[in-house]
């Protein structure tokens, strides 16, 4: 009997060991492939500090797959996960429009992850954002901030078509050039994004967390004068604690530590200005919207409250995600577009 138990004894001990060492494993995996991705962000940090050193304020910072000169492979167990066949993808451009206070930056892991596949990802700031050395007290209107993507588009050529995709405040900018360029987008993604209704501004979508425009506007402690504190305010930048709480509450220490030497102010014009769009243009496009399930920005009722009143083509919803999905759950975010960018 007792021989017998020290059988079993040994035999268990031997399996919690096999385990052991699986969990060790795999968590050192997690880790390199964690690593692997945050050098990215670092190199891209470095780049657009040297970049900022250059530019002249009439430039914005454009990050372009298909003429970048270093081109990055992805851990293997990482790159197994989206299907490697994507022949049956007819529009391959991707174009990531960032949200606010944000910029090209913070797109690094969905840019790596689309290259690996074959797809073509660009990016770039919007005015005032990232380093695009625009002052964001002097960017007044959705117009004036969404001009890099107009100008993208105005510049693209008949024949070809993109896939939109715009995070949180970004997606204004989407709704924005839905109205004015429908023959040129194939499909658009909303990230627990403004995906605003016609007369809407895309601050309305965020009053439940903020409150209203106006009180916002007269009582915030976050509010920027850039033209003097007897003039309305120009913009708004949070406190880092409370970016962190809004934003980041499931994103790795690294990338918020990226995020807060590379947010930028942001300008109150353009979230404070009505869309005007048609059943015509903006009515005729093909939206998707992709929830963020553990969103303290813009809360999962929101987000289900915008799909509901505006509905989608399709909706998604990444589980254990906060306001930042391409940090807190990139290669979920990843499935996602690739899986839509398949839809005929």
């Amino acid at each position: 009997m007792g021989n017998r138990f020290m059988c079993m004894s040994k035999k268990e001990t031997k399996e919690n060991g096999s385990r052991s060492k699986r969990v060790n494993r795999s968590q050192r995996k997690m880790l390199a492939e964690d690593e692997f991705l945050h050098r990215q962000a670092l190199s891209m940090a470095i780049q657009q500090h040297q970049l900022s050193q250059r530019f002249d304020g009439s430039m914005s910072r454009r990050i372009n797959g298909s003429t970048s000169s270093r081109r990055t492979t992805l851990p293997e167990s990482v790159a197994k996960q989206v299907p490697e066949n994507l022949d049956n993808i007819t529009t391959k451009k991707f174009i990531l429009i960032h949200g606010e206070g944000f910029g090209a930056w913070c797109w690094y892991k969905t840019i790596t992850l689309l290259e690996e596949v074959g797809l073509l990802p660009t990016t770039f700031d919007l005015k005032g954002s990232g380093i695009d050395l625009t002052d964001s007290n002097s960017v007044t209107t959705l117009a004036e901030y969404s001009k890099p993507l107009i100008e993208y588009l105005q510049n693209l050529p008949e024949d070809e078509k993109v896939i939109l995709v715009g995070h949180s405040s970004g997606g204004a900018c989407v709704s924005y050039a839905l109205e004015h360029f429908p023959q040129k987008i194939s499909k658009a993604i909303f990230i627990c994004a403004t995906m605003v209704s016609n007369d809407q501004r895309p601050f309305d979508v965020f009053a439940e967390e903020l409150g209203s425009a106006e009180d916002f506007m007269q009582q915030s402690k976050f509010m920027i004068h850039g033209n003097g504190k007897d003039q309305p305010p120009t913009g708004f930048m949070f406190e880092k604690e409370q970016m962190k709480g809004l934003y980041f509450n499931q994103s790795p220490a690294k990338d918020v530590a990226l995020a807060m030497v590379s947010m930028r102010p942001i300008p109150i014009g353009p979230i404070m200005e009505k869309l005007s769009l048609s059943p015509e243009k903006y009515g005729t496009g093909r939206r998707f919207f992709i929830q963020t399930l553990d969103d303290r920005a813009l809360s999962p009722d929101v987000q289900e409250k915008l799909v509901r009143e505006n509905p989608p083509e399709g909706v998604y919803k990444i589980k254990g995600s906060d306001h930042c999905p391409f940090f807190s759950k990139p290669t979920s975010l990843h499935k996602i577009l690739v899986e839509i960018a398949q839809i005929p």
